[in-house]
């Protein structure tokens, strides 16, 4: 099969596009997107959609993004297409919203393609997104941790975005390109493996065929396709049985926990966490949070309650209760703490904790070290960087807050740490932790790395983490 009759299977079979579709290609410059508007010309041409125009948006974070940008241009031109293209400090948009460069990057970029199939008039935005993009995102998945819904990686259609390359490899679309002398850009950030989707494509994938599986992409992208099958299926079914015994009253959720607890362990937890991220409000609902929920609804389990992001969870009667929090507040009620905080921290990266006085880094490092820190400065701690998941989250201590000090040996409340450590009972809340992907403690700044983050070999590359004063230096 060719890749223009693959790419018309692909719109065929998700219902990407038909003959009167409007389509905005969007464009890097790179050599995967420029094939996408190659082969959507082609499609234009066959009379099977309308290409609306090309789209294309600078992120300002290096510095040939103006080249990738006049590439994009001039190919726009060359087809006789108009361009939409839009400019933006993603940067300094990230350090504005404290989340990591990537989530900044990708909320700025989809929030352009929208605007551009606007501008331009169009029904849908084409990324040129391939088979092996897809392999990459499962594996990511995994190694972050993920259940159908995350293992579900890239969907094919979402809402107006669409993805006509998700069946391609991109060998494919590079062979396709150098027969038609096609001109693209290479962007050089790709080969930084401390990105970790470039170490998992230099690094995990070429190990993976060359020992386990020579077709491994196929065989990745192929599990991701069950996992969104699976996934429609039980969220249709969690959907179903959250109308029966869900009730909603403002800010306020009960769950009927008698009739929750009939229903299979699988639908149990997908409905508790389907409630708990609407409650959540755009915050991150880990894995812990929602087993913790469950636990709840034990009639056994002790009485009481626990914090979630953006909400408080308790068992009354027969009921669990969600209890979320009104746009801007943060943490606990206010009658029991002041100033949670919670900072998304990318690597390398930085943010400012105003509330407690703090600046908090990260930085990929060379392999080597083999402390923690060194011996007289409690403000740095050097970490391994294969086992601390990113996203890294800097905030302050939660109720239950636990760790293992490196060297110390057994888990240990955070509570019972500041306590020996004579920390004042004021100062406790304002205390930078940072934790990984996964709502494991890395780092007590200043007071204790976590042993499983301890480097151990000078072979292991690592992340190193520090923290100074606000106006003042480590």
């Amino acid at each position: 099969m060719s890749l223009l009759d693959l790419v018309r299977r692909t719109i065929g079979q998700h219902d990407l596009a038909r003959a009167a579709t409007r389509v905005v290609v969007a464009v890097s410059g790179g050599p995967d997107s420029v094939a996408l508007a190659y082969l959507l010309r082609e499609l234009h041409e066959a009379g099977e959609l309308r290409v609306a125009g090309l789209a294309h948006f600078n992120h300002q974070l290096r510095g040939a993004a103006g080249d990738d940008e006049r590439a994009a241009v001039a190919l726009a031109g060359s087809f006789g297409w108009p361009s939409d293209v839009e400019r933006e400090d993603v940067a300094a948009r990230a350090r504005r919203e404290r989340r990591s460069i990537e989530d900044a990057a990708r909320a700025a970029r989809h929030a352009f393609f929208e605007r551009a199939r606007v501008r331009l008039g169009a029904d849908v935005v084409a990324l040129g997104h391939t088979r092996d993009d897809q392999a990459e995102t499962f594996l990511l998945r995994i190694l972050r941790g993920a259940g159908p819904r995350g293992l579900a990686a890239m969907s094919p259609r979402r809402g107006a975005i669409i993805r006509p390359l998700l069946d391609c490899r991109r060998r494919a679309l590079a062979a396709y390109l150098d027969a038609r002398g096609a001109a693209y850009v290479e962007d050089e950030s790709n080969r930084d493996v401390a990105i970790p989707r470039n170490r998992v494509r230099a690094e995990l994938v070429p190990l993976l065929e060359a020992r386990f599986n020579p077709r491994v992409v196929d065989v990745l992208a192929d599990a991701a396709a069950l996992a969104r099958d699976d996934w429609r299926w039980m969220d249709a079914v969690a959907a179903e049985v959250a109308a029966r015994v869900v009730e909603r009253d403002g800010l306020v959720w009960r769950l009927d926990a008698e009739a929750l607890e009939r229903e299979p362990a699988a639908v149990r937890r997908l409905v508790v966490w389907r409630t708990m991220t609407e409650a959540a409000m755009g915050r991150a609902v880990a894995f812990e949070h929602v087993e913790a929920a469950l636990r709840m609804l034990d009639p056994l389990a002790q009485a009481g309650g626990m914090d979630a992001p953006g909400q408080r969870v308790e068992r009354e009667g027969v009921q669990l209760v969600l209890r979320g929090r009104a746009a801007g507040a943060a943490g606990r009620p206010r009658s029991q703490t002041a100033n949670l905080f919670e900072y998304s921290l990318s690597i390398p990266g930085e943010v400012h904790v105003a509330e407690a006085g703090w600046a908090v880094s990260a930085e990929p490092g060379p392999a080597g070290p083999t402390e923690t820190a060194p011996a007289a400065d409690a403000d740095v701690a050097i970490v391994r960087s294969d086992v601390c998941r990113p996203p890294l989250t800097v905030r302050n201590r939660r109720p239950g807050d636990r760790f293992r000090p490196a060297g110390r040996g057994g888990r240990r409340k955070l509570q019972d740490l500041f306590v020996d450590r004579k920390v004042p009972r004021a100062a406790r809340d304002r205390v930078p932790i940072v934790a990984d992907a996964e709502g494991r403690i890395v780092w007590v700044a200043g007071y204790g790395l976590d042993e499983a983050f301890r480097v151990t070999d000078s072979s292991q590359a690592v992340v190193i983490l520090r923290i100074k004063r606000l106006g003042g230096s480590a």
